[in-house]
């Protein structure tokens, strides 16, 4: 009983931890002058957030994965976004985080980057064999191959193969986050989180947002909705 009770308590600090992060990123976020990047890019406004305080190594791993991140080009999570990956991965010491939409790989090297400090695990799925040795090639070079484990195939069929508890779980592929989101709900740990990108452009389907928004047992915010925007769920304990 008092391991439960211990339990619980971290459980509810966890959450805590949870809201307050993502309350200072909002904030951020929309404070003026604080630049939020374009859409489907990585460009930087002079006066952006991320260009004023860019992320700073701590030692040569994180300085190798940032490296790629700086390289990498094409139809991408903003730096906001990513750096918010990162924060919520550390923060809430997640260990099995499970990406839908691996693309280049650059979202799923920002939560390496938090995956780094937990020991955990990052299972991502994509469906293009293009993108997939695309993504493959930066996680070596980033020298993150050993920490992911890249799924091809159609996502619908191959996230049934999951069976562990998922601690964080990032929704960044190009429609059918109703499905993704019904199938697996029941494998979100409680005290676990839920992200889906692109949550202003292009227009979210309805149908999601009410699932997301409309559940007692879930508690979601939405933010950088000036940008791209991004939800964030927590599977309440």
């Amino acid at each position: 009983m008092l391991e439960r009770m211990e339990q619980m308590k971290g459980a509810k600090s966890l959450g805590l931890l949870v809201v307050i992060t993502a309350m200072a990123i909002a904030a951020i976020a929309l404070a003026p002058g604080w630049g939020l990047g374009q859409t489907g890019s990585r460009q930087r406004d002079c006066n952006s957030a991320t260009s004023a305080h860019p992320p700073l190594a701590k030692d040569e791993s994180e300085k190798r994965i940032l490296h790629v991140l700086d390289e990498i080009e094409g139809p991408i999570v903003d730096d906001l976004h990513g750096r918010l990956l990162r924060i919520l991965v550390e923060s809430t010491r997640a260990k099995n985080v499970v990406e839908i939409g691996t693309g280049p790989g650059y979202s799923a090297l920002w939560l390496c980057l938090g995956l780094k400090s937990t020991g955990g695990k990052l299972i991502t799925h994509e469906i293009q064999h293009r993108r997939v040795l695309l993504a493959r090639a930066n996680f070596k070079r980033a020298g993150v191959e050993n920490m992911v484990t890249v799924v091809v195939g159609n996502a619908h069929r191959t996230v049934s193969q999951l069976k562990e508890p998922i601690d964080i779980l990032f929704l960044d592929a190009e429609g059918g986050n109703l499905d993704y989101f019904n199938q697996l709900l029941p494998l979100v740990r409680p005290g676990g989180l839920i992200l889906a990108d692109n949550m202003s452009k292009p227009r979210p389907d309805p149908r999601f947002i009410k699932a997301i928004t409309s559940n007692p047992n879930l508690e979601t915010i939405f933010l950088n909705m000036r940008a791209q925007g991004i939800s964030l769920t927590v599977k309440k304990n």
